[in-house]
């Protein structure tokens, strides 16, 4: 059997409406190219004839038993011969004529991935939601770009061509609708080449509801594209709580300051101050969990932290029990020093509530961390 250049694969959920004509119109595209090719779709669990219309149609049918579109393309690229590899959604909204363009782009170019933008082609009228076309996918796209250094128009779009090698050397995990941002994200982590090609889109030829959600894909988009720089949630966290502390050690030392004109370092910058310190700390640990999960490298003193083995976990949150036993226990020795009248330690106390509360948390996210890795996670 000759070697297949590329493959085609069409994610499928009950898309009996219009998948035979997707599969044609690809067909008459690479039947024009010189390339070896094959159509697979992989299908998710259809409960329609979806699957009969495309043996039909001369594709290879893939079941995927995971339910999700990342699930169904992972596992279509997965069973794919081809060198290259490329795929769209079967509800023919994605202008398929331009897949010889997405191949001959990659071979120019020695592309792993080539991109299919509908917003830099002819989006046409009620091909795209308002909030999809001029919100959630300019802001992500531009999110991806800045966090890591892309340069692309349409991070969203689910008609694209990649070297089938290069896709599975970035381990590519998502079962939903983030599949498209995780797939773009790895590549630009892994240094990949990347190219993207104007396209557009028409609108979907499907009676039913489409199977994207709005708020809850976008919000799926928002967590990974987060998730994959911990180092912005370490650093974050870390200069708050430094900052915050810092404060709060010379607002109990100085006591009531004006600078300026102004009155600073009273009992409200005191009180201020602990929810900041906390709300660093918590962005901090959550930076030990996107680590724990991840393959970016943390800085040693994080490093060192999720490190520690429970002997060393276990010291320190008795230290901090003893600490807070001996900070209320000063408390109420002094209060009963007055005849448990009124007591005047407010500053004290603000004081000592800033950095237990800190230590404390610290000591809960190390035992969390701790449960965590002992786990059994999936791989």
């Amino acid at each position: 059997m000759d070697s297949i250049d590329i493959s085609f694969v069409f994610p499928c959920l009950d898309e009996s409406e219009t998948l035979a004509e997707c599969i044609r119109e690809v067909r008459t595209v690479l039947e024009q190219t010189e390339a070896q090719w094959e159509i697979i779709v992989a299908d998710n669990g259809s409960t329609d004839d979806s699957r009969d219309i495309a043996q039909r149609e001369g594709a290879r049918v893939v079941p995927v038993e995971t339910r999700g579109y990342g699930a169904a393309l992972r596992g279509g690229i997965q069973a794919a011969c081809g060198t290259y590899v490329a795929f769209a959604d079967a509800d023919g909204s994605y202008m398929l004529e331009h897949v010889g363009t997405l191949y001959r782009k990659a071979l120019e170019t020695d592309a792993d991935m080539v991109i299919a933008s509908r917003l830099s082609g002819r989006v046409e009228p009620d091909a795209m939601p308002f909030l999809h076309r001029h919100l959630g996918t300019p802001v992500l796209t531009r999110l991806i770009n800045l966090l890591y250094r892309g340069s692309f128009s349409d991070c969203n779009s689910g008609f694209r061509l990649l070297r089938r090698e290069s896709f599975l050397s970035w381990n590519v995990r998502a079962t939903g609708m983030e599949f498209a941002s995780e797939l773009l994200i790895k590549s630009l982590k892994s240094h990949a080449k990347i190219a993207e090609v104007p396209s557009g889109l028409r609108p979907d030829r499907r009676s039913r509801t489409p199977h994207l959600r709005t708020w809850r894909d976008g919000m799926r988009h928002l967590l990974f594209i987060l998730s994959e720089r911990p180092e912005m949630f370490e650093w974050a966290g870390l200069l708050l709580v430094v900052l915050a502390s810092a404060m709060q050690l010379l607002a109990y030392g100085k006591g009531l300051t004006a600078i300026a004109g102004v009155q600073i370092f009273d009992y409200h910058t005191q009180a201020m101050l602990i929810p900041v310190a906390c709300a660093g700390l918590q962005s901090y640990v959550f930076s030990w969990f996107l680590y724990l999960t991840g393959t970016d490298r943390p800085l040693p003193v994080t490093r060192r932290l999720i490190s520690l083995d429970e002997a060393h976990v276990f010291l320190l949150l008795i230290l901090w029990a003893l600490a807070e036993c001996a900070g209320f226990g000063f408390v109420l020795w002094r209060w009963s020093r007055s005849g448990f009248a009124d007591l005047d330690m407010i500053r004290f106390i603000l004081f000592m509530t800033h950095f237990l509360c800190l230590t404390g948390f610290a000591g809960a996210g190390l035992l969390g961390v701790h449960v965590f890795k002992k786990r059994d996670r999936p791989a």
